[in-house]
């Protein structure tokens, strides 16, 4: 079981980590909202674990933008916000589960394993990504690792090139906005010009042009995977 857990206070951090390792899971931190989305979409986790006081953008605003990008994996907030008000909100944002710090860690670890248990009874996936079984051009996608393997060898591609593959491959032919795929490619990077999208996109079309895939540029409108004439 592979865990995301979102929290700036490096000792509960830690803690956290520590415990849930002994434990037998796998668990990725992030201290960070501005970079906690960006994380999530490339690691594709079992379970969040995220806290609402964050530096950046604050929790609501992260899992806000989680669902909005499709991403339904589990969520169970962790947080000293532990009004009645609170919970509601963060339950409306999309969360699955609430709990108020401070808790016990067997509790979590219960909380933990039976969201995963009944996420994977309904059906539900951590991302809308095309499982590993669905392929284009000899390319698929592994919702475990978040890797892009083409005819069953990993692709090498820095971090955003392989966020903004992600994103054309799961609706290949169809045309997705630069706008869209800059706030995949670079979530909360404000600071980032919008332009740099092209440079990411020109690196990709590179390292996939072996694939039989072909990344288009779309003018005006944004960029499409198609098979290759």
């Amino acid at each position: 079981m592979k865990l995301l857990l979102i929290e700036d206070n490096p000792t509960m951090q830690a803690t956290l980590q520590r415990t849930l390792e002994r434990r037998g899971m796998q668990v990725l931190t992030c201290g960070d909202g501005d970079r906690a989305l960006a994380l999530w979409q490339a690691s594709l986790p079992d379970a969040v674990l995220l806290d609402l006081s964050l530096p950046g953008r604050d929790g609501l605003q992260v899992l806000g933008d989680a669902r909005a990008a499709g991403l339904k994996t589990p969520v169970i907030i962790l947080t000293a916000r532990g009004t009645v008000g609170d919970r509601i909100i963060g339950l409306n944002t999309g969360a699955d589960d609430y709990l108020p710090k401070p808790f016990d860690l067997d509790e979590l670890e219960a909380r933990v394993r039976a969201l995963v248990r009944r996420s994977a009874n309904n059906g539900d996936h951590a991302s809308p990504l095309p499982s590993r079984s669905t392929s284009w051009c000899g390319m698929q996608t592994d919702r475990d690792s978040g890797a892009v393997y083409h005819d069953g060898s990993p692709l090498e591609l820095a971090p955003r090139e392989l966020a903004l593959l992600r994103a054309v491959l799961a609706n290949p032919g169809q045309a997705i906005t630069k706008e869209r795929l800059f706030e995949l490619v670079f979530p909360g990077e404000s600071h980032v010009q919008p332009e740099a999208i092209e440079v990411v996109a020109y690196r990709l079309r590179k390292k996939i042009a072996h694939t039989g895939a072909q990344l288009v540029t779309l003018r005006g409108l944004g960029y499409l995977l198609k098979a290759s004439a």
